[in-house]
């Protein structure tokens, strides 16, 4: 039998997906929801994967802190470096700017997004607690989402 435990956080954040053939290489935002799956090789004590609340505190609040009411830029999207040089001069507020980008080793799809905090975040986050991130779901729309899971 397995068992995971799920829990998930909602999150408001900008981007433009460098490449894309639509619309969406322009600067746009979404109201994210992002779901994590924990597994354990076994229940703990109290009959439990992991308590739910250590799931926000590890996981959820480390993408409500980072990511939440920020911009996710590609480190490597010479459009945003124009962009924010371009208005960091202009304002002289610099700080600001550089508080609402996150410049990511990624170009920031869900896919992306999901592999990253899948396979680099949720280890980071969950170490020493005998439990493995092994599924996160990205849901980008109400419609639309990206499922990226540990392979067996």
């Amino acid at each position: 039998m397995k068992i995971t435990a799920n829990r998930y956080h909602d999150i408001s954040c900008g981007h433009r997906v460098v490449g894309h053939e639509g619309k969406c290489r322009f600067l746009h935002g979404h109201n994210y929801r992002v779901h994590f799956y924990c597994e354990a090789e076994q229940l703990d004590t109290v009959g439990r994967v992991i308590d739910f609340g250590v799931i926000k505190e590890k996981l959820c609040m480390w993408i409500e802190n980072k990511w939440d009411h920020k911009f996710l830029a590609w480190e490597q999207d010479s459009v945003m470096r124009s962009i924010v040089n371009k208005f960091s001069g202009i304002y002289g507020d610099l700080v600001m700017i550089d508080k609402s980008v996150v410049w990511l080793p990624f170009n920031p799809t869900a896919e992306n997004m999901g592999e990253y905090l899948l396979n680099t975040i949720g280890p980071k986050q969950l170490e020493g607690t005998g439990v493995r991130l092994i599924r996160v779901v990205i849901e980008e729309t109400r419609k639309c989402s990206v499922t990226c899971e540990v392979g067996e």
